[in-house]
Formats: structure tokens, C-alpha cells, sequence
């Protein structure tokens, strides 16, 4: 075994870092070690040594090796938007993010007409089932107008059945994840469409009181429902948070802290203060926490003019938001960083712990998915999913299922 952490083709490729994401926890020193497409080993470099004979390590180094991240919310990247490309653009998108550490992701999709939706979910179904991405997750239409945000307004419709059997028919059995309002009409039929198709619901884009949320949070916890939801972007596209009217996001944090619901952060410094995203950890725990990137196709690029669904964004300072013609602001309309950025963002800016931000961006949102046992862990079994960076939490290193994700970056330049 080579002592920089290389390998040659067919052996072991052993790393030497600070772990984060391990089931034994955070480990100073400790050794990872990827066997083809697995994790085959984990655990302090000193039983590593100790756990043969023989046995050659890279020199201990100031890296930290954590899970592959896991991104459920993102409509694109690298100048292509899920919502309005074509497959290869698709493909450019999910790979410039794997190239970033997110080895896993769903690609999110806005309200659209129909034959839109069908359109694109039979598109990325392909990518799915490529293995470029984990699934598909559909923001609307079942949301509210008066909290679209950067939504079509005209395309946003009241809950239908059919539609969404269409959307799920198009898509294959790949719809991992949909938005709706609590309050859309025909809830409880999508939620049971849902539950036959193994499709996590995430109520957002809502304009619904704390009662009517969390009796619809009843209804799913409750009923026959054998995974977890999520709140989409919680605070985002919801009324705030009032002592006297306390809405959706006391709901939602009432659930997440009972364990019930897992809560989207967009903690990337434009979407929530600092504040907010440490009180949150605080409050509700890192396990009911998915940490997303609600990127859209600027993310990686510059500023500039951008679409999001049949929106046009303009990207300024690198702030994403809907372009208007008075000069007036725009909504923001998506993010242009990376989930790298945002965990990078919830640590150095927010002062969440290390440990509990990279289980938000990473074992939360797998289990979430119900891919707990596959991904998100450094847990010897587990897919060797793996981003290896510096202490400012820079990427250097990529590996999607053992091999190198893009090329490796020198923290240097």
C-alpha cells in the first residue's frame, strides 16, 4: 500500500485523516480504507497498524475524510437546470456537484403544465437509473400561490391524483421526494399515492396555520406510513414565525423535535442567518436536520442571466434572484452554492459542530431516503463514498464508489 494514500488498480486505497461520519464517532487519526467499491475498513491509525503484520500508511496529515454528502434539493448546476435541460446538460449538472463532494442527489423539478413534467421526469428517470443520480424530487405544483416564491404561478395547480400518477408513470418508480402544501386539495389521496410509491412527502410553499400543519403531519406520521417526511426549506416560502401565530415552522420544528420530521436547512448565508441555522441544530438535533443546497443552474458559474423553470433569474453578487423590470428586488429564487459551501457556511459562519453539520448534509438525508445502510456513513459495508478536504472544509478529493470524482484539487492554489 502506497504511504500517500494511493493505490495501484485492484488494491486497497487507504486514507489518513481526521474521520467525521463514522459510526464510533470522530476519530483524531484515524484511517479509512476503500476496497473497490466498498468500505472495508475504519478506525484509528494506530489499530490499523496494529491490525496486521505488515502494514504501510499514508503520514498522518491535517485532512478531514467524511461521508459522500447528500443533497435531496437541487435544480441544477454548472449552467444546466434540471428543470430546463436536455439529459446531457442533466448529466453536467449532477456530475459538477459530484465533482464538489455531493455524491449523492435528487434532482428537483418546479411547477409545470403536465405534458412539462412528464417531459422531464422520463428524462431524468434515465439518469436515475444510470446511477448519476439517487431520484427525482417534485417541488409542486400541489403548493400554495401566495407562497410560490420562485415558482410559476399559472402553473401551480390544486392537488391532483391523476397528475401525479402521470409524473410517477413518466419517472419510473424514481420520484424519491414531492413538495405540497399542506393545505392543497385532495391531501389525503396524494399522501396515500405516496405512500404506494415509496415517495417522501415534504410540505413547503405553504400558507397553512400551525393546526392545519401539523394535523396534516399527524396524518402522515400516524397513518400507515412506514418512513419519514421533511419540511421543505423550512422558514423559506412559509409565513415567519410569530409568538402569537406560530405557523408551519413551529409545527414543523415541533415534529422535528419529537422526532417525527426531518427539516431542509438552506444554510448557505442568503437563504437564513447564521443564527437561525444554529438554533435550529440547538433545538431539533442533527438527525432531523437535511442540509440542501436549493441550487439552480448558476451554481459554479458567474453572475448572469439564468432560467429557472419558465423564470428568468438574474444572478448578482452571487445571490440568485427572479428578474424584475422596475428595479425592484426579485424573490430569490434558488442558490448558486454547493452543498460543500452550505456545510462549509453552517460550520465556520453558523458555529454548528463539525460532527453534527456533516451528519445533516450526509446520514440524515440518506436515512431520510431509506439509504441509510448504503450511503451516507463511513461505516465499513457501506458504499465508498468519500470527500476528503482541508480544515477549512476546501474539497480536495472526490471518490464516487471508490473511484476519483473529477480531479483532485490542491488547496495550495
Amino acid at each position: 500500500m502506497s504511504t500517500s494514500g494511493s493505490a495501484a488498480v485492484g488494491d486497497p486505497l487507504v486514507l489518513r485523516g481526521t474521520v467525521i461520519g463514522s459510526p464510533i464517532g470522530k476519530i483524531h487519526d484515524g484511517v479509512v480504507v476503500a476496497d473497490g467499491e466498498k468500505i472495508s475498513w475504519v478506525g484509528s491509525a494506530a489499530d490499523y497498524v496494529a491490525s496486521a503484520p505488515v502494514v504501510v500508511i499514508p503520514e498522518r496529515t491535517d485532512t478531514v475524510i467524511m461521508p459522500g454528502l447528500i443533497d435531496v434539493h437541487s435544480h441544477g448546476a454548472a449552467g444546466a437546470g434540471f428543470p430546463n435541460t436536455d439529459a446531457d446538460g442533466a448529466s453536467r449538472a449532477a456530475a459538477h456537484h459530484c465533482e464538489h463532494g455531493t455524491t449523492g442527489m435528487l434532482a428537483s423539478l418546479v411547477s409545470a403544465p403536465r405534458a412539462d413534467l412528464v417531459r422531464q421526469a422520463t428524462m431524468l428517470a434515465d439518469l436515475v437509473e444510470r446511477g448519476e443520480l439517487l431520484g427525482i424530487h417534485l417541488e409542486g405544483p400541489f403548493i400554495n400561490g401566495v407562497r410560490c416564491g420562485a415558482q410559476d404561478p399559472a402553473a401551480i395547480v390544486p392537488g391532483d391524483p391523476d397528475l401525479l400518477e402521470a409524473v410517477c408513470d413518466a419517472a419510473r418508480g424514481t420520484v424519491r421526494s414531492m413538495t405540497l402544501a399542506p393545505e392543497t386539495e385532495n391531501f389525503e389521496e396524494l399522501l396515500a399515492i405516496m405512500r404506494h410509491r415509496n415517495i417522501v412527502p415534504s410540505f413547503g410553499h405553504t400558507d397553512a396555520d400551525a393546526a392545519t400543519t401539523s394535523a396534516r403531519i399527524d396524518a402522515a406520521v400516524h397513518g400507515d406510513w412506514a418512513g419519514q417526511i421533511s419540511a421543505t426549506h423550512l422558514f423559506n416560502g412559509m409565513p415567519p414565525l410569530h409568538h402569537r401565530s406560530p405557523g408551519p415552522v413551529a409545527a414543523c420544528l415541533a415534529a422535528a423535535a419529537r422526532g417525527e420530521m426531518v427539516v431542509e436547512l438552506i444554510a448557505d448565508g442568503v437563504h437564513l442567518a447564521p443564527e437561525t441555522v444554529s438554533m435550529v441544530f440547538d433545538a431539533v438535533g442533527p438527525d432531523q436536520i437535511a442540509l440542501v443546497s436549493d441550487s439552480m443552474a448558476a451554481a459554479g458559474m458567474d453572475d448572469g442571466d439564468y432560467q429557472l423553470g419558465a423564470l428568468d433569474v438574474t444572478v448578482a453578487d452571487g445571490v440568485a434572484r427572479l428578474a424584475t423590470t422596475d428595479g425592484s428586488s426579485g424573490a430569490i429564487a434558488g442558490g448558486t452554492a454547493r452543498l460543500l459551501d452550505v456545510l462549509r457556511s453552517t460550520v465556520l459562519d453558523g458555529g454548528v459542530a463539525l460532527e453534527d453539520a456533516v451528519a445533516a448534509a450526509t446520514r440524515s438525508p440518506a436515512r431520510l431516503l431509506g439509504l441509510g445502510d448504503l450511503i451516507g456513513s463511513l461505516a465499513v459495508g457501506c458504499r465508498a463514498d468519500i470527500v476528503v478536504t482541508d480544515r477549512q472544509l476546501r474539497p480536495g478529493r472526490v471518490l464516487l464508489g471508490g473511484k476519483a470524482a473529477g480531479k483532485e484539487k490542491s488547496w495550495k492554489s
